[in-house]
């Protein structure tokens, strides 16, 4: 395995570690303290939730009134304790949290927090913490992005190893912007939760789709005159090197008086599949009056899910006049939830299959994601249109397959966005972002899904300094899980995108 600069290294992170166990108050249980009935604030807020067992520690800040702090999380095997002073920082040891949660899976650890005050010491009321038997996939990857509307500075891509705070650079546009060499990155997507083949998109300078196998990669120029713009919104063919995208003709609309900020419309999308191989395009259905987008494949690669919502009105008009269409029509345009079967010895589809009216109940699902077992269909529903992640009320749903029925996730929900979702590999776990904390910027947040199909509470990515994130000004977008590390370096993917002489360039078929 290859290892690349880490934004945050390793020795860093062990040395703020031991200066924060050096310059905290000793960690153990007071001898004396007081039990309370007022519940103990804190941040994140890891109350009463369910934890993979090979997860990073769930530092925390403590914001109740003390003088000092002590957090206990103790199991029938032993426990761990951390102490902060009055900025409530506790902060477990890393090998001392995995040992403990290795010999609690499947079980149930109880957390005590106390508090100093001029009286002396606090107990607060103790709260649970619940260790699945399940692990979740070791890598989750990112996009950090300024929320901005107009315009894109310093982005990334990155991966974080959720066994530690270890976070690697898998690519960055710019670290000082520059407009002659300013691009945009985004839709990174893997295949069959595996780097082994990756993909993502650069726009405006050195525009293309980057395509890695094996450590190797091209840049590719997807569009076609045969299609209706460039590939969007992919999904990986499980086993085969085939993606479907959709090809979407995307705009902005501004919202004069609503909770909701922005809109980000369709006035033309369709879908198309992608041979790798052979390097060709095809429509999968292209039509006027149906915005079909968010492709995803089931896991035995045939059957494609996908949304789209009908707009007889575009029928017959320009680009020009569907985007002028579109900004007046935008609260109206709701997504239906459809399939086509695939047959992956004619690489053929067939017809389109409805497989939940959205509409009819007032609502617009985006980002279809099938559970690993084939069992589930993961998405969102919201008022209205399909660029969920500014919607706030876009709550995350599911279809069981076996019986049809379909439920919110009410106890993984919360009253903000809920979006860009997705299952890790054994199906026990879901990751998706929400800006549940503020309203403003999205978050990455993990749940737990277990046998009966039930999502429960999420708790937001564990880091280091509990208060990183609120310290953060940008968001996290599109978080996907995989099982193994990207396995090429920023400076190979620099040199390929920039590259612009070997873009490599589609067929039609």
């Amino acid at each position: 395995m290859r290892f690349f600069k880490k934004t945050i290294p390793a020795a860093l992170a062990l040395a703020l570690t031991l200066l924060a166990a050096c310059s905290a108050p000793e960690a153990q249980i007071p001898a004396e303290s007081t039990p309370t009935s007022e519940a103990a604030r804190i941040y994140p807020d890891y109350r009463d939730i369910t934890i993979p067992p090979n997860i990073a520690p769930l530092n925390i800040q403590v914001k109740s009134a003390g003088e000092a702090f002590v957090g206990c999380i103790e199991g029938s095997s032993g426990r761990v304790l951390a102490a902060a002073d009055d900025d409530g920082k506790l902060l477990f040891d890393s090998l001392e949290w995995r040992s403990l949660l290795e010999k609690e899976r499947g079980k149930d650890l109880t957390v005590t927090l106390y508090a100093q005050r001029p009286g002396g010491w606090v107990r607060f009321p103790a709260y649970k913490l619940s260790v699945a038997a399940e692990p979740i996939d070791r890598y989750l990857s990112y996009r950090l992005i300024e929320p901005s509307y107009e315009l894109y500075r310093q982005l990334g891509l990155y991966q974080r190893d959720l066994e530690n705070f270890n976070v690697a650079t898998i690519y960055e546009n710019n670290r000082e912007y520059n407009d002659e060499e300013n691009h945009c990155i985004n839709c990174h997507n893997y295949q069959n939760y595996s780097t082994r083949r990756m993909l993502f998109h650069v726009r405006a300078k050195h525009g293309g789709t980057v395509f890695v196998t094996d450590g190797k990669a091209e840049k590719m120029n997807m569009k076609c005159d045969s299609v209706l713009s460039n590939a969007v919104y992919p999904s990986w063919h499980p086993t085969r090197n085939w993606v479907a995208f959709s090809s979407n003709q995307t705009g902005q609309v501004f919202h004069m008086v609503h909770r909701d900020k922005i809109e980000v419309v369709d006035y033309g999308s369709d879908l198309i599949f992608y041979d790798a191989d052979k390097k060709q395009l095809k429509n999968i259905l292209k039509t006027e009056a149906d915005l079909e987008t968010f492709p995803c494949w089931t896991p035995d690669g045939r059957k494609l899910f996908y949304c789209s919502a009908h707009v007889p009105e575009f029928v017959g008009k320009n680009a020009d006049e569907r985007q002028d269409l579109i900004s007046r029509l935008c609260l109206q345009v709701r997504y239906n939830l459809w399939s086509v079967t695939f047959d992956p010895s004619t690489r053929t589809f067939g017809p389109p299959q409805l497989e939940f009216d959205c509409a009819s109940t007032g609502r617009s699902c985006a980002v279809p994601r099938v559970s690993p077992d084939g069992r589930y269909v993961l998405f969102t529903l919201a008022p209205y249109g399909q660029f969920h992640i500014w919607h706030s009320a876009a709550d995350l749903y599911v279809k069981d397959l076996a019986t049809g029925q379909v439920r919110a996730l009410s106890t993984t929900n919360s009253r903000d966005v809920e979006s860009y979702h997705g299952w890790s590999s054994n199906g026990r776990w879901m990751v998706f972002s929400s800006r549940r904390d503020d309203g403003s910027y999205t978050r990455p947040y993990i749940a737990y899904f277990d046998t009966a199909g039930r999502g429960h509470k999420a708790f937001l990515l564990p880091q280091l300094d509990p208060e990183q994130n609120l310290l953060l000004t940008k968001s996290y977008n599109v978080p996907e899980l995989t099982r193994d590390a990207v396995r090429i370096s920023p400076e190979e993917l620099k040199a390929c995108i920039y590259n612009d002489e070997k873009t490599g360039k589609v067929s039609y078929k």
